[in-house]
């Protein structure tokens, strides 16, 4: 039985993560704004889930989860999917600042401790659910790439770091496409239902995967993506 936090788990993913998480015999530590949500979802798992409701982007983070971690009584592996972006074809302050607080500030603040804890123990495993926007800028949302791209990039380096460490501590960033949640805007194509992401993340994690695109097939978006010469990809973008 692992024991694992869940930061962002009201709705979408992150809610789904939990249960699977939960339905496998795990204890999983549920985190988020929305205390009815969060106190739902530990309605359908009493024995296997507990909750600590706090806004990720506060700056008393890292004591939140440190009550959380005792409450489980230790810590296995910290999954970040607390995130947020929107469309702003006219830039705007709010939006971007609202968006770099939760995708870099609150990201930064819960893995810093994530990583303490497990350099300290000997083991963990860190999980941040990205996005495939991580892998260039886009003009309707800017800070939403930006900060994707940020926790993609940073995790590169946690990842070869743990592997300096010489330790079993896991790095896993995952970048999925579009998901049927409310997060998704804008034109889509090959929408993955909540469920099916969920369960290819849980693979993914459970490989020790450093990086996995969700749904597998978005790999090739991404490579597309990055070697796309700038003269096009700017025109398109």
């Amino acid at each position: 039985m692992q024991k694992i936090i869940i930061i962002g788990a009201t709705s979408g993913i992150g809610r789904e993560l939990a249960r699977i998480y939960a339905a496998e015999g795990h204890l999983v530590g549920v985190t988020g704004r929305r205390r009815e949500l969060l106190d739902s979802l530990r309605q359908e798992f009493p024995d296997h889930i507990l909750t600590e409701c706090f806004d990720a982007t506060a700056s008393d983070t890292p004591q939140y989860l440190t009550t959380l971690t005792n409450k489980l009584g230790g810590l296995d592996m910290l999954i970040y999917n607390a995130g947020w972006g929107d469309l702003t074809e006219e830039l705007d302050w709010t939006v971007d600042k609202a968006t770099v607080d939760i995708n870099v500030n609150g990201f930064l603040a819960a893995i810093h401790f994530g990583w303490r804890h497990f350099v300290s123990q000997g083991h963990g495993h860190l999980v941040t659910i990205s996005s495939i926007a991580a892998n260039r800028g886009n003009r309707h949302s800017p800070a939403y790439s930006a900060g994707k791209a940020f926790q993609s990039t940073y995790f590169e380096g946690l990842h070869i770091k743990a592997r300096k460490l010489g330790i079993p501590l896991y790095v896993s960033d995952i970048q999925p496409g579009f998901v049927a949640t409310k997060m998704a805007k804008g034109p889509q194509f090959w929408v993955a239902p909540v469920d099916k992401a969920a369960r290819q993340i849980v693979a993914a994690v459970r490989r020790k995967k450093w990086r996995a695109y969700i749904t597998r097939r978005w790999w090739l978006v991404a490579k597309l993506a990055r070697w796309m010469p700038d003269f096009i990809y700017h025109r398109i973008g």
